[in-house]
């Protein structure tokens, strides 16, 4: 039978309430009366009913996560640095994957914020309208990681998209590039795809290099996009000298692409992307990025929740972490 909170009382010799005091940690009860509730305890195995104790106190210690997608390798970094800091702070997660499917991602918010969570991070996606809505039914504090709203009302930690890509392609100006494609993000998501485009158009527009509309292929963000991106840039009359795709998985099918050709990275064609997945020191040759800081992501999201919740004071509830160009091997100089 399931041990109850009235088990202990009578096995301790204390009332529930006492009980109840040792399990919420209570500094009113005296120490030898803790420790008799604790021995009983331990002798019948009692676990306290979580649910129970969140109704009582208003809290559950439980902090809900959607994330777009569990199979991108960014998200599960990114997710590392919000456990991490959870469990420093003594809070639960409840990880919830969405698919990229935006109906997924409304019905996983509407669900979390039924379960009582204390605080919701939304991980990534693009933030609509109906998303809006759903999160203005909360009554707990919400952060964006890894994504943003367009007027900027809900916490969020992120990089800046745009500066990144403009010095992803700022690097192949560098080298001598003039001829520069792009394999873009969905143009459709502001945080991010979007504004990785606008900062490719903003480098080319700096260095004076005239904007090319069929010098671009939109793609999803995944590997296979970046493959078929790529075969198109290969059939053009006048090829492209470099390519930079919005995300390292739509480069590393680009270099697979050219490989499959014959051709070769950097020699035929440079390749420069932004995230720094761990397949981009695998690849070969390996992968110059614009490396987001992932975990750290992840962390300063959650910590920044734990400050909503405990309500405490926040300097800046939007905070952009830098980024960091990684030269490797996939971008050569050429002739200008």
């Amino acid at each position: 039978m399931t041990v109850t909170i009235y088990d202990v009382a009578r096995e301790a010799g204390v009332s529930m309430a006492t009980v109840s005091r040792v399990v919420n940690n209570n500094p009113n009860v005296k120490p030898q009366t803790r420790k008799k509730v604790f021995e009983a305890i331990e002798r019948l195995g009692y676990r306290p009913n979580a649910v129970a104790r969140g109704l009582a106190s208003k809290k559950t210690t439980t902090v809900g996560v959607v994330i777009p997608d569990i199979s991108n390798s960014i998200f599960a970094e990114i997710a590392r640095g919000i456990e991490d800091i959870a469990n420093m702070y003594h809070y639960n997660i409840i990880l919830c994957n969405a698919d990229k499917r935006k109906e997924k991602e409304i019905r996983v918010i509407n669900t979390l914020l039924e379960k009582q969570v204390d605080g919701l991070l939304f991980m990534g996606g693009t933030v609509t309208e109906e998303h809006i809505q759903a999160f203005q039914t909360s009554a707990v504090p919400i952060v964006l990681c890894a994504t943003r709203d367009e007027k900027g009302t809900y916490p969020s930690v992120d990089i800046d998209h745009e500066n990144a890509a403009f010095d992803a392609v700022n690097t192949l100006i560098r080298h001598g590039h003039r001829e520069i494609a792009m394999i873009s993000g969905t143009l459709q998501d502001p945080a991010n795809g979007y504004a990785r485009f606008h900062g490719y158009k903003k480098a080319l527009e700096a260095a004076g290099i005239e904007y090319q509309e069929d010098l671009v292929r939109i793609g999803n963000y995944r590997y296979e996009s970046g493959v078929e991106a790529m075969k198109y840039f290969l059939g053009l009359k006048k090829k492209p000298t470099a390519i930079f795709a919005a995300t390292d998985e739509m480069a590393i099918g680009a270099i697979h692409s050219i490989q499959d050709e014959g051709l070769k990275v950097p020699d035929d064609f440079s390749i420069i992307s932004v995230d720094n997945i761990r397949m981009a020191s695998m690849v070969r040759p390996l992968l110059t990025t614009v490396a987001q800081p992932m975990y750290d992501l992840g962390a300063v999201a959650m910590r920044l929740l734990t400050k909503l919740m405990k309500k405490e004071t926040v300097e800046n509830p939007r905070v952009i972490l830098p980024h960091e160009t990684i030269l490797r091997l996939s971008v050569n100089h050429v002739n200008k």
